[in-house]
Parts: structure tokens; C-alpha cells; sequence
């Protein structure tokens, strides 16, 4: 065995003892399971909200963009820590306030049912697309890790069987709680890694010597272009105060006050990742011009001292393993919360609640690992889905700041206007008269939720009354 197996091998034995830990804590019921009984405290939400971030697209995608466009592609991350600090402000408090466990319960309760199913099907649509991508980045890992053991293919399935276990065992507890190793993982992994990919090129100089000249590799706005940053960041601020998995993160929180820090620490322990992660994928295309840009990063660590390698891929298999589990957990939250309970077994006791979340956390592992087999862009693909999130965003916030303006219908009709839009977007391209579709899902969504206030009299309640 070699050294960067025998590390990534200790690493999972370690999330395992620390799941069966987990177990017992969320052994008290459904909301032990789902919600760590709102015991979480702001060290505990800073680092699930980091883990949630720092997944396959915050460290393979960005890696897999910078070896097309440079050190631009570390903005996303920024971009996802602006959004969490935006939550801690504006968001999170509120959340944990109103006692809710999903954002679609808190549309019925604001607005009416055919909004509730609406958000929820839309909702579990975007977690599973994303959590689809952590299988690529997963088995991206492995299969530079062990090559002789495996493929893409099978290093997907291995991710995905360790994804499951991990929140099948102990759910909201099992994310935060394997966070504290993960984002420790994390931050010492890639910050050895970046270091010792610099010093093996010879500094950012000799790197910038070997790299097409046609791109901006080392230009931290032009590869991507100051259109496209925004974008990212219009569309990771968006979702991030609407998304279930954060939402249930802040619904989990101990009290409002660790709710709102917790986001914020969170937020801003994301904002150096991306970068350097781009750095190695930059190094990966000056070293290995001509590989699959999916493979950069894991390459590019695999030509490290065994170590480092080691300590590294088991870092971003950690940033898979943190954002798939709270993600696998927010969609099951969803199914049994907002259709299982809510439509189908309205009488469902708290053990079978708890059962259902198990089965349905399997369930949706094997639907997420057959559709990740059709994803092909990691970040191009993620930043397209979230963008649907803008319904949602518009709706929470003309509810926190506007509730005058608020009807019965407000986010049934915006949610069904931002859906369109991103049909619209990906079936007929003579609409794409802005540069991302997260521009033109907020021009639509907010003259959508302002058009019912106009023309529907039937007001909702207050959140302040809720």
C-alpha cells in the first residue's frame, strides 16, 4: 500500500467512528436526524456551511475552469463566502426564528399549497443536479489515487457508497460533526499542496513562462471577465438565502444569534480556497497541456511528495464528502417533510419519519449517481441550476422587507416565472440578451412577484405574525 492510500483509507475510518458518534446524538428522533435537534452551535455552523461549500465544484471545478481560463476561476469561491455572510445578515436568524424545517413549509404557511409543491420539486431538482457533480469530483480523486484500481466510473460508485453511509448513519449530526475534521482537512491539504505545486514550478515567474500566452492565466479578471464574476456572484448570493441545504443549516442552529455568526464565520473561512485551487489547476495545464481539465487538480497533486498527495486528495475527497452529505440530507428533508408527511402519511409517527429519511437518503444516492454519469462541466452545469434558486430569493426577501406587497399567489406565479425563464434559456438562445441567465431570472422574478401584488387582493400573513 502506499502512502496516499493508507491516508485517504485512515481519513474515511475516521469519518465512520465519527458518524457512529453522530448516531447517538441523533438518535433522539426526526429532528435529532435532520435538524441535529437545533443544537447547533456557531462553530458547528461555520464549518457545515464551509463544508457545504467547499465541495467538487469549489475544488475540482474551479481547478477544471482555471486550467481553461486561469486565476480568475478562484472568484467563485469569494462569491459562495459573500453569499454566506449575506445569509448571516440578512437571513439566517430569521430562519431559525420561525421553527420551520424547509423553506417550501414556510411558503404554505406565507403563501398556499400549490406554491409549497412547487418549491419543493424545484428545490430537489437543483440539490440533486449538484450533488450529481460531487460523484465526478469524487471518482476524479480516486482514480488518480489508485489508477490501477480505479476508473472515473468506479471511483464515482466508491464516492457515492461513502456519501450515503456517512449521512444514512447519522444525518444532520454526521455533517456537522465530520466538518471539524473536513474543513481542518481541508485547509491543511490544499494550502501544503499549493505551496509545494509553486515551488516545483519554480514560482509563479517560471509558471507564467510555461502557460499559453493567448490566456490571462495569471490575471485575476481577465480570463473569465468582470461580467462573468458578477454573474457568479449574483447567482451564489441568490442561492445562498434560499437554498434548503443552507436554509436547514440555519434552521438547525441552537438560537438565532449562532445562526447569524455562524454564517458569517463560515463565509469568510471560504474566501481563499478558490483561489488556491485555481493556482493548481493553472500548474496542472502548464505541466500536463493536453489531459481532461476534470483531471487537473488530481493530477497535478499526484506529482507531489507521497505526503502531501496523500493528505491532499484526502482533503478534497473530505470537500466532497461534507457537501454531498448535507446535500443527500436537505433533498431527503424535502421528500419527507414536504410530500412524504405532507400529502402522503399526514399521521406518520417520529420512528417512521426517521425510517423514511433513511431509505429516502438511499434512494436519492442511487438517482444522484445515475445522473451524475450524464454531467459533463462542473461549474457550467451547477451555476445554470442555481440560478433557479432567484424565484426563491425573491419571494424571501419581498417577505422580510416588503410584506406589504405579499399575496396569496406571489410564489406559486414567481416560481413558475423563474422556471420558465431557464427553459426558456437553455431551449432558445435568441433570449440570452444578457451575458448569465441569473440576469434575467431577477428582472423576470421580481416584475412577476410585483404584477401579483398588483392584480391579486388576498393578502398573506406577516412573518412577524407566523
Amino acid at each position: 500500500m502506499n502512502l496516499p492510500l493508507i491516508i485517504v483509507v485512515l481519513y474515511i475510518v475516521a469519518l465512520f467512528a465519527i458518524s457512529a458518534y453522530a448516531r447517538k446524538l441523533a438518535a433522539s428522533g426526526s429532528e435529532g436526524f435532520i435538524l441535529a435537534g437545533r443544537q447547533l452551535t456557531t462553530p458547528l455552523i461555520a464549518v457545515t456551511i464551509t463544508g457545504l461549500a467547499i465541495g467538487g465544484a469549489s475544488t475540482i471545478g474551479v481547478a477544471e475552469q482555471a486550467y481553461s481560463v486561469g486565476l480568475a476561476a478562484g472568484w467563485y469561491n469569494v462569491a459562495w463566502g459573500a453569499g454566506a455572510i449575506l445569509m448571516g445578515l440578512v437571513a439566517a436568524s430569521r430562519y431559525r426564528k420561525l421553527n420551520i424545517s424547509t423553506l417550501p413549509e414556510l411558503f404554505e404557511k406565507l403563501y398556499d399549497t400549490k406554491g409549497r409543491i412547487l418549491c419543493v420539486f424545484s428545490q430537489m431538482l437543483i440539490l440533486l443536479v449538484i450533488t450529481s457533480m460531487q460523484y465526478i469530483a469524487g471518482g476524479a480523486i480516486l482514480a488518480s489515487l489508485l489508477p490501477d484500481i480505479f476508473t472515473l466510473k468506479t471511483g464515482m460508485i466508491m464516492s457515492a457508497v461513502v456519501f450515503v453511509g456517512i449521512t444514512f448513519v447519522g444525518g444532520m449530526w454526521s455533517a456537522g460533526l465530520s466538518n471539524i475534521l473536513n474543513v481542518i482537512l481541508i485547509y491543511v491539504g490544499i494550502i501544503m499542496a499549493a505551496i509545494a505545486t509553486l515551488g516545483q514550478q519554480g514560482g509563479l515567474s517560471a509558471l507564467a513562462v510555461k502557460l499559453p500566452q493567448e490566456v490571462p492565466y495569471l490575471h485575476l479578471v481577465n480570463g473569465l471577465g468582470l461580467t462573468a464574476i458578477v454573474g457568479w456572484f449574483a447567482v451564489m448570493m441568490t442561492q445562498t438565502l434560499s437554498l434548503q441545504a443552507t436554509v436547514q443549516i440555519a434552521c438547525g442552529a441552537k438560537d438565532e444569534k449562532q445562526a447569524r455568526r455562524g454564517f458569517i464565520w463560515g463565509g469568510l473561512l471560504m474566501l481563499p480556497i478558490g483561489f488556491l485551487a485555481a493556482i493548481m489547476g493553472i500548474a496542472a495545464k502548464a505541466a500536463y497541456p493536453d489531459i481532461s481539465a476534470t483531471m487537473a487538480l488530481p493530477n497535478i497533486i499526484m506529482s507531489l511528495n507521497p505526503v502531501i498527495a496523500g493528505i491532499t486528495l484526502a482533503a478534497l475527497w473530505a470537500a466532497d464528502v461534507s457537501t454531498a452529505c448535507s446535500l443527500l440530507l436537505g433533498t431527503s428533508t424535502l421528500f419527507v417533510q414536504d410530500i412524504y408527511k405532507r400529502f402522503i402519511q399526514p399521521e406518520a409517527d417520529d420512528q417512521k419519519l426517521m425510517a423514511m429519511s433513511k431509505i429516502t437518503i438511499v434512494v436519492l444516492g442511487a438517482v444522484t449517481f445515475i445522473s451524475s454519469l450524464t454531467v459533463v462541466s462542473i461549474l457550467k452545469t451547477l451555476l445554470v441550476f442555481l440560478s433557479l434558486t432567484t424565484a426563491f430569493t425573491v419571494t424571501i426577501l419581498f417577505t422580510i422587507f416588503f410584506p406589504h406587497l405579499c399575496r396569496k399567489n406571489s410564489a406559486f406565479v414567481t416560481i413558475v416565472a423563474g422556471i420558465v425563464v431557464l427553459l426558456l434559456w437553455q431551449f432558445v438562445p435568441a433570449i440570452r440578451i444578457v451575458p448569465h441567465v441569473i440576469y434575467l431570472e431577477w428582472i423576470v422574478c421580481v416584475i412577476a412577484f410585483l404584477g401579483v401584488a398588483v392584480i391579486d387582493p388576498v393578502r398573506t400573513p406577516d412573518l412577524a405574525e407566523s
